[in-house]
Parts: C-alpha cells; sequence; structure tokens
C-alpha cells in the first residue's frame, strides 16, 4: 500500500471516528431535549391541574370541562387519592370503577422521585400512553397522551443534520485525499530517487518537487547526495591516483589494520620484507615477527591504545643494507610503514666515482698481457715455436676477456639508453628459463648440479626477451662460477599479482661475507678479485642482471641463505 493510501486511511479513520461519536452524541442530545420537551408540557400539565383542584375543589364534570381547555386534544388527565383510588379520569366515563392506581410504575416513581414516568399499556382504555405523574399533598396527578406514531416521531431525534454530517465527510474525504496526494508526492519522488541511486542511476536532470517544506527538504536531499556521490566519485579517482603512486614510488610502502593484516604493499616493500626476513615473506604482514621489529611492535600498540596520531622512525641495517623505517599510526586504528633504502644512493655515488677507474683498470689488465705476449714474440726472433704458440694463445685469451667485457660495457650502456634501444613484446619467462637451463646443460652436468623450478606454466611479461635471458643466465652462470660444486639451485616464482611477478633465485654454495652484500651489483666488482679474474669473469654480470630488472621496472636484492648459499629476490612488472 502507497504512503498516499496509508495517510489517506489513516486520517480518515480519525475523522470517521470522529464524525460517528459527534453524531451518536447530537443524536442522544437532540433525543433526550425532545423528551424534556414533552415532559415539561405535561409537568405544566399537572401544576395547572393540581392549582385548579387545589382552589376550585371541582366536580367530575368540571375537571373534565378543564381538560377539554387542554390544546392537546387526546391529553388524558388522572388524578388519584393518596390511597390509590381514581377520582378523575378523562379518558373514561364518570362514574367507571377502576383499580387501586397505587401500584402503576409511574406512581410508584413519583413516591421517590420528583415525577414519575412511564410508558405501557393502559389496562383501563386498552391503549399505549406516555405518562408522567407528580405526587403532591394528599393527591396524585398524572398526565398521559397516546403513544402512537406521531408522538414516537416527535420524540426522534431530527436526522437532517447526519445528511449534513453525511456531507461534510464526503467533501472532507475528498479535502484528505488531495492533502494526502500533495504530502506524498515528495515522499514518492524522493522514493523513486533512492531506488536509483541504489542502482547507481543518478539522474541529471532536476527533480520537481512541490513547493512546500517537505518539498525543500527533499530537494535539499537529492542535492546533498549528488554533492556526496561526485565527492565520493572525487575520492575514489584520488584514491586511484594515491594506489598507482605508490605502486611506482621508489619508497617501500605498507598500510595495515589494527590487527597487522596487510591492506596495501606497494613492490618496493615486498622486495624489502623479504631482504629483513630470513625467510620468502608470502605476506609482507609477516615482517612483525621479525626481531629487527620489536620496538615497532611496541610503537603500534601503545599508539592503538592511546588511539592519538603518532610516527616513529628507525634505522635497521641487515644484509649488508641500510634501511630507514618510518611507521605512522592513524586515528582509525590503520598504521603505514615506509622502508628507504638509504644505503642506495652511496652506492651510486661510490659507482660513479670509481667507475672511470674500473674501466680504465680493467682494460689495461687484458690489454697489457697482450702486449707483454706480442713484445716477447717480436723481440725474439728465434722462440721456440711452441712457446710462441703459447704466448699466441694467452694473447688469444685477453683478446676474448677485452672483447666480452667491451661487449658487457655496450650491453649496459644500450640498457642505460632505454626503450629506444630494446623493445618489449610479449614474453614467456618460463620459456627464457628453459632456454637458459639448455644452453648451460654441460656446465650443470660437470658441475654435478641439481637445479630446482618452482614456476608456473606461461608466465608472460611485456619485456625484451634478450635482456630478460641475460638475467636469468648471468644469474646462473655466476652460481656455477663462484658458489662451488655439487650445488643445488632453486628458481622460483614465489608470488605474483595483478601488476608483477616475485622471483628468488638462491644457491646452497659458499656463499658471500655480509660486507659484500650491498656492492654486488656494482659495475667491475669482485668479491675475490684474483679467484674472479682466473675464472675469467668481467665484473659486468650481476650488473648487467640488475640493470635489466630495473628496465623491466622491479627490482632486485642480493641476501645470504639461511642454510647458507646466495639468494636474490627480484621482480619483473607484467606489462
Amino acid at each position: 500500500m502507497t504512503l498516499n493510501r496509508r495517510l489517506f486511511l489513516y486520517f480518515f479513520s480519525i475523522f470517521l471516528l470522529m464524525l460517528v461519536i459527534i453524531c451518536f452524541f447530537q443524536y442522544q442530545r437532540e433525543k433526550e431535549f425532545r423528551t424534556e420537551q414533552l415532559d415539561q408540557q405535561l409537568i405544566t400539565y399537572n401544576f395547572t391541574i393540581h392549582r385548579f383542584i387545589a382552589e376550585q375543589k371541582p366536580s367530575w364534570d368540571m375537571l373534565e370541562d378543564y381538560v377539554h381547555l387542554f390544546p392537546d386534544s387526546a391529553l388524558r388527565v388522572t388524578v388519584i387519592d393518596s390511597l390509590g383510588t381514581v377520582t378523575f379520569d378523562s379518558s373514561v366515563k364518570k362514574g367507571t370503577q377502576l383499580s387501586n392506581h397505587l401500584n402503576r410504575p409511574e406512581i410508584l416513581m413519583a413516591n421517590t422521585e420528583e415525577n414519575g414516568k412511564a410508558i405501557r399499556h393502559s389496562v383501563s382504555t386498552g391503549k399505549d400512553y406516555y405518562y408522567l405523574a407528580h405526587h403532591f399533598p394528599g393527591v396524585y396527578v398524572r398526565s398521559a397522551l397516546p403513544y402512537n406514531v406521531s408522538l414516537i416521531s416527535m420524540l426522534k431525534a431530527n436526522t437532517f443534520f447526519l445528511y449534513f454530517m453525511a456531507i461534510v465527510l464526503i467533501l472532507a474525504s475528498l479535502a484528505l485525499f488531495f492533502i494526502s496526494r500533495n504530502f506524498s508526492q515528495s515522499i514518492d519522488r524522493l522514493r523513486t530517487f533512492t531506488q536509483r541511486a541504489e542502482k547507481g542511476e543518478i539522474p541529471d536532470y532536476e527533480i520537481e518537487f512541490p513547493k512546500d517544506e517537505l518539498g525543500e527538504i527533499s530537494k535539499n536531499i537529492v542535492g546533498l547526495y549528488k554533492l556526496l556521490y561526485r565527492t565520493k566519485d572525487d575520492v575514489y579517482k584520488e584514491r586511484e591516483k594515491l594506489i598507482k603512486h605508490l605502486q611506482i614510488s621508489q619508497e617501500g610502502l605498507g598500510i595495515f589494520s589494527s590487527e597487522k593484516k596487510e591492506i596495501l604493499a606497494n613492490t618496493h616493500f615486498i622486495q624489502y620484507s623479504n631482504i629483513l626476513s630470513d625467510s620468502q615473506c608470502e605476506s609482507s604482514d609477516e615482517i612483525f615477527a621479525l626481531p629487527e621489529f620489536d620496538d615497532i611492535n611496541d610503537f603500534i600498540d601503545q599508539s592503538l591504545q592511546n588511539n592519538e596520531l603518532t610516527r616513529k622512525r628507525l634505522t635497521i641495517e641487515k644484509g649488508g643494507r641500510i634501511f630507514s623505517v618510518q611507521c605512522i599510526v592513524f586515528q582509525d586504528h590503520t598504521f603505514e610503514i615506509s622502508m628507504n633504502d638509504i644505503s642506495v644512493q652511496e652506492h651510486e655515488n661510490e659507482l660513479k666515482r670509481h667507475l672511470t677507474q674500473n674501466i680504465s683498470h680493467e682494460l689495461k689488465t687484458p690489454v697489457s698481457s697482450i702486449l707483454g705476449y706480442m713484445e716477447s714474440i717480436l723481440e725474439n726472433p728465434g722462440l721456440d715455436p711452441q712457446r710462441q704458440r703459447f704466448f699466441v694463445e694467452r694473447s688469444f685469451q685477453q683478446a676474448q676477456r677485452l672483447r666480452d667485457l667491451l661487449q658487457d660495457i655496450s650491453t649496459l650502456n644500450k640498457i642505460d639508453e632505454g626503450k629506444r634501444l630494446f623493445e618489449k613484446e610479449n614474453c614467456n619467462v618460463t620459456d627464457v628459463i628453459s632456454d637458459v637451463l639448455n644452453d648451460v646443460h654441460l656446465q650443470i652436468e660437470q658441475k654435478e648440479c641439481s637445479i630446482v623450478k618452482n614456476i608456473k606454466p606461461d608466465l608472460i611479461i611485456q619485456g625484451n626477451r634478450s635482456l630478460v635471458y641475460s638475467i636469468f643466465r648471468n644469474l646462473l652462470d655466476n652460481a656455477l662460477a663462484y658458489a662451488g660444486e655439487k650445488l643445488t639451485i632453486e628458481i622460483n616464482c614465489y608470488r605474483e599479482d595483478d601488476q608483477y611477478l616475485y622471483f628468488s633465485f638462491s644457491d646452497n654454495g659458499i656463499g658471500v661475507a655480509e660486507e659484500h652484500l650491498n656492492r654486488l651489483f656494482e659495475r667491475f666488482y669482485r668479491v675475490d678479485k684474483g679467484r674472479s679474474r682466473k675464472l675469467g669473469g668481467t665484473g659486468l654480470g650481476l650488473a648487467i642482471v640488475k640493470n635489466a630488472v630495473i628496465f623491466h621496472r622491479g627490482t632486485i636484492s642480493a641476501k645470504n641463505g639461511s642454510n647458507g648459499g646466495l639468494s636474490f629476490v627480484f621482480s619483473l612488472r607484467k606489462y
């Protein structure tokens, strides 16, 4: 049932009830008024007759003549003495013997009250009468009128006012209908608007409401809702911008609930969490179990209890890297943790300072060797042919090393040039890893190494296949060259979200001392310089890996595994 009908029925019921009460009350009053009029008339007759009797002491005939003077021709007057004997009755003949009237209802009532009334059948005349009697000293005077259709009609209330009330009810019903319709018009339109709003259908046009207080309120509600909807849309857009900003930010940012559960974490935060943790974190909230975060945990617990907006900063050093950690607790009991690798800038500055020196030194070594061998051959024309061949072979090896070095430098320079020199296309990382393993299977067999792959089939990114190949090839070559023999090498894609693939490349070899971890990706940096050169390395493999990862808008870090060996943790953006 609509609001319009409910309002109409509600007010109509109240109005109808009031009219019924008024009509009933008025009808009863009208009946009482007419009865009082008749009683007053009969009372007047009784007192007039009693006065006449008291003054004239008339006979039967005199009383009969006197009664005939009254205007009601049907009036019946009865005079009864104190013993109940009828001394006069205008409706019977003179001399008629009537029974004792002391037991008549109106007479009995007149003995105790001001007057006695009764409507009953007369035994004396055989008619129905409306009696009214008075008890005077020594005599009863009773007047009566025949209780016929005429008297009954006279005693009935006038029904004209009932018809009038019926007309009033009809007019009031029409007025209530229009009033309730106008009253509910604003509510109906507001309800229609809310139903469309629930479905996300906000009308662009202005909704017309009646020009009254309720219409004004409804119009204001609609206006406020539209403003709130637009504000919500703007907030949603700003939220999307903020989320995108967090994802591309070079700062590790994580937002957590009061229960220390991850709400949002960008790729840098995930990477930094895995660097700080001794094991791979499937969720960023696992960092709160680390001993290094005990101070942060205490700070968060105290801040949540105090319900204040507070912040705390601290520095954590692990794996040869230094992180600046900041925690902010908000009033809604969520909190944000930001992590910055403050060692990166220093490493980059150091790399710039030593880059020229390193290039010069690395180029000088093979060139000096080649010059020395060639000089020995030229200055000793009679040198033994076998010795000459030995010098030529060594010169050739150094020339190859010089070629590889120049090629790696060229690759790094190309990566620095970015998108201009490397095109991106759909690249199946799973297939690339398989190609790398096929290309070096002989070395793997010679070293008696085993490979463990935890890679889903068809991991697709939008990237450069050559650079992706360089990432896994250089990591594998590095492990085979320096980690030792009979290794177990694990390649794992441990997490995937809408934007990134997260990889770990680890071995159970000899590992690297903590002081070297933050410098492994520097160009020409070697943990053991003499041993590296003997193995023919250029010192640029891991630098190529890092720059190839950065080209794919990811990050990479190195850490020692909890069970020994070296682990590389890196991410590659899907598109």
